[in-house]
């Protein structure tokens, strides 16, 4: 029977979205991760009687045909790009950004990714790097006798060096955005690199027009509400099982179907 094929696309489904809920559960301590939101889209439908076609030589018509769909298919897991909670760690390295924006990194191999993590460290050269030594684009070096560094809300990276009286400007960051950011491809690592979907990155100073503002001291947590996830997991499992009573129901039809003909 058809019903066996339909349903077996609807458990296949649905356990690829308990996956991606999976996944956004696992990720809610990550810094600056993004949810991803299943779609789905039906499959092809057999038309046994098409809508609107002729009945008699009076030109009656059907008003609804029949049509017969054959199940369910996976379209995208679209990142969900709102802004997660801001919180605070006490640590001058870390930086939250507030609104849109992404912080740009120079890959090993040249490429540029762009992530919301803001957790930075300095490496053996006192450059402001990712967890992984990645740099950021542009690259900004803090000297070894630098004590009390400020980042302000529009970028700007500042440092008190020995027998300076005032703050000396070290660099200044820049942030990315993106016309579709949730077409970005993610590389993982809380690193996204631009797609022809996303669209070419555009680059600007934060806190500038259509640029979130930077908080020193903060890091964004992921955007993922645990509630939420645990209520659409529960709704996953029960669509699964169901899908799984049709099988077996459609199976014990077929049995009885072949018992009648032997019979």
């Amino acid at each position: 029977m058809r019903a066996l094929y339909t349903a077996a696309t609807g458990m296949a489904a649905q356990e690829m979205n308990v996956q991606v809920i999976s996944n956004n559960i696992a990720n809610l301590r990550t810094t600056g991760f993004k949810r991803q939101r299943i779609q789905f889209q039906d499959l092809l439908y057999e038309n046994l009687r098409r809508a609107g076609s002729a009945t008699s030589d009076q030109n009656t018509q059907v008003p609804s045909g029949v049509q017969i769909g054959s199940g369910v298919k996976t379209v995208s897991t679209a990142r969900v790009m709102s802004q997660g909670t801001l919180t605070t760690t006490e640590n001058e390295n870390d930086v939250a950004i507030r609104g849109e924006g992404f912080f740009q990194v120079t890959m090993p191999d040249g490429r540029t990714a762009y992530t919301r993590d803001g957790s930075l460290e300095r490496d053996s050269t006192g450059q402001l790097v990712t967890h992984d030594g990645y740099p950021l684009a542009p690259q900004i070096t803090v000297p070894a006798n630098a004590t009390a560094i400020t980042i302000s809300a529009d970028g700007r990276v500042q440092a008190t060096l020995p027998g300076a009286t005032a703050p000396s400007l070290l660099g200044q960051l820049q942030l990315a955005r993106f016309v579709n950011k949730a077409g970005l491809e993610s590389l993982g690592d809380n690193l996204f690199v631009e797609t022809a979907a996303s669209g070419p990155a555009v680059s600007g100073n934060p806190a500038s027009e259509g640029f979130g503002n930077l908080q020193q001291n903060y890091l964004e947590e992921a955007n993922v509400n645990a509630v939420t996830e645990i209520s659409s997991l529960i709704a996953a499992q029960r669509a699964y099982e169901m899908n799984s009573k049709v099988i077996t129901a459609t199976d014990q039809m077929l049995q009885s179907t072949t018992q009648m003909f032997r019979g």
